[in-house]
């Protein structure tokens, strides 16, 4: 099955990060000197949980990328965290790793028939299963995360997400020029100097990939829990267009 076509531009987006568009959405060494370079550009992390509106009753529906049976990518994601365990940040566990690909909106702003009518439209426009690579290691302002690579594909699955949304009528997120894919393995939890941070992810940058394919995309509603997101799955729909049990 081929993908289905969706020219998107990245663009300059002051709320995405890093803020500038990668060079290549396909050369793996641009992808990582781009995210590195933003990371070590940054003078203090933020606390990631101190965002409004996230109260504990919280819930809102986003798509995701749920890696499954991609045992080599928890065992690199458990080892970072172990090498990084004196920052004293929050870590992502293995069956909370996942790549946030585009919000539909909170849970009092759409209704379970509107999702059904979303997954219905997503079927068979997201292509053949592929694979990514995730890169240790860099950060943002709030977490610690990998580098994944190539982006092109995960950029096309976002923009035939965003799509999808706009003809359900759901709020929506981000548009696809914002699109940052990344995968987060440790959650800052206060503010700090980046400094130390940035030392000690720099140490893990010559550690190999571990990759993972992308076969399905998750519908999900999200919630916090303590210092985690938890999620329950309303739709499963794999990349070959069936929905999965």
């Amino acid at each position: 099955m081929e993908r289905a076509t969706h020219v998107v531009m990245l663009e300059t987006d002051p709320k995405a990060f890093p803020p500038a568009p990668p060079a290549s959405l396909d050369d793996a060494r641009v992808l990582l000197e781009a995210d590195w370079a933003a990371f070590c550009g940054i003078g203090r992390m933020s606390d990631h949980w101190a965002r409004p509106g996230w109260s504990p009753r919280h819930r809102a529906y986003y798509w995701m990328l749920v890696p499954s049976g991609a045992g080599g990518l928890a065992e690199e994601a458990l080892a970072c965290q172990e090498l990084l365990a004196e920052l004293g940040m929050d870590p992502v566990p293995a069956e909370g790793l996942h790549v946030t690909m585009a919000k539909i909106g909170n849970r009092d702003q759409v209704t379970r028939a509107q999702l059904d009518v979303l997954a219905a439209s997503v079927r068979g426009t997201l292509g053949a299963p592929f694979r990514v690579a995730a890169h240790p290691m860099a950060g943002s302002r709030g977490a610690i995360r990998f580098t994944l690579a190539p982006w092109r594909d995960l950029v096309a699955v976002h923009a035939a997400l965003t799509q999808a949304g706009e003809h359900a009528g759901v709020p929506g997120g981000r548009p696809t020029a914002g699109f940052r894919p990344h995968l987060g393995i440790l959650y800052n939890n206060r503010d700090r100097d980046a400094a130390a941070p940035i030392r000690a992810v720099g140490t893990l940058r010559d550690r190999g990939p571990a990759e993972f394919t992308v076969d399905a995309v998750q519908l999900v509603e999200l919630r916090r829990e303590a210092r985690s997101y938890r999620w329950d799955t309303v739709h499963e729909i794999a990349l070959d267009g069936q929905d999965r049990p």
